[in-house]
C-alpha cells in the first residue's frame, strides 16, 4: 500500500493521502535515513497555496522509497535557461551569422537594466527558452552596454523588445509594454508563426 507524503525544510512530514478518510493531515517523525535521499529521487509537486513541495512515495509494507513519476523523462529537462548575453556589435553579428549558417532562428531580447518590465519579464523568458531548447536559442542585449548604432540597426524603439531573427534578418517582433503573460503568449505565437515567414 502506498501513501504519498511531503516534506519541507522544517523536517516534518505531513500526509497528503490519508489512509483513513476521517484522518486530517498529521505531522510525522522524520527518520534520519530519509533525509539522505538524493534529490534525483524526489519529484516536485505544487500544493494549493502555490508552494513547491517535494513528494515521495513510501511503501509501507516493504519499507522502501519509490519515485512517484519513475517513467517521467521530463525530469531531466531544464526548467529555465539563462538568456545568453550579447555585449558588442561584433558578437551580435557573429550570433546572427552562425544562426544563418545553421539555418536556425534566434530570439533576441532587447532590454535595459533600468527597465522594470524587462526585469519582471526576464525570468518568464528564461522559462520559455527552456520550452524551446535546443531548437531555438535565446539571447539578450542590454541596450546601455552596446553601441547605439546596433540598437538603431535592429529597429529597437521601446523596452523590452523581443525579436525573431532568421536568415540574417529580423522576421518579427513583440514589444513587451504590457502584462508579462500576454507578452509570453505573443512570443509563443511569433515563434509558432516562424515557419510561415
Amino acid at each position: 500500500m502506498y501513501g504519498a507524503i511531503r516534506f519541507s525544510p522544517s523536517l516534518r512530514f505531513r500526509t497528503l493521502l490519508p489512509t483513513n478518510p476521517r484522518d486530517q493531515s498529521r505531522d510525522l517523525f522524520v527518520p534520519p535515513r530519509i533525509l539522505s535521499i538524493s534529490s534525483s529521487k524526489i519529484t516536485k509537486s505544487v500544493n494549493f497555496r502555490g508552494k513547491i513541495d517535494n513528494v515521495i512515495r513510501v511503501t509501507k509494507h516493504e519499507g522502501s522509497i519509490k519515485e512517484l513519476n519513475e517513467d517521467d523523462d521530463d525530469d531531466h529537462a531544464p526548467v529555465s535557461i539563462p538568456l545568453t548575453p550579447i555585449g558588442s556589435e561584433s558578437q551580435f553579428d557573429r550570433v546572427i551569422a552562425e544562426a544563418q549558417q545553421l539555418d536556425e532562428s534566434v530570439v533576441i531580447v532587447w532590454m535595459a537594466s533600468w527597465c522594470r518590465k524587462c526585469i519582471y519579464l526576464k525570468p518568464k523568458l528564461e522559462k520559455l527558452a527552456a520550452d524551446y531548447h535546443p531548437r531555438l536559442r535565446f539571447y539578450n542585449v542590454d541596450v546601455n552596454a552596446v553601441p547605439h548604432k546596433l540598437v538603431t540597426r535592429a529597429g529597437v524603439m521601446k523596452m523590452p523588445t523581443i525579436q525573431l531573427w532568421k536568415d540574417g534578418k529580423k522576421q518579427a517582433e513583440v514589444i513587451g509594454g504590457h502584462k508579462s503573460h500576454l507578452v509570453i503568449n505573443e512570443v509563443r505565437e511569433m515563434i509558432g508563426n516562424e515557419n510561415n515567414v
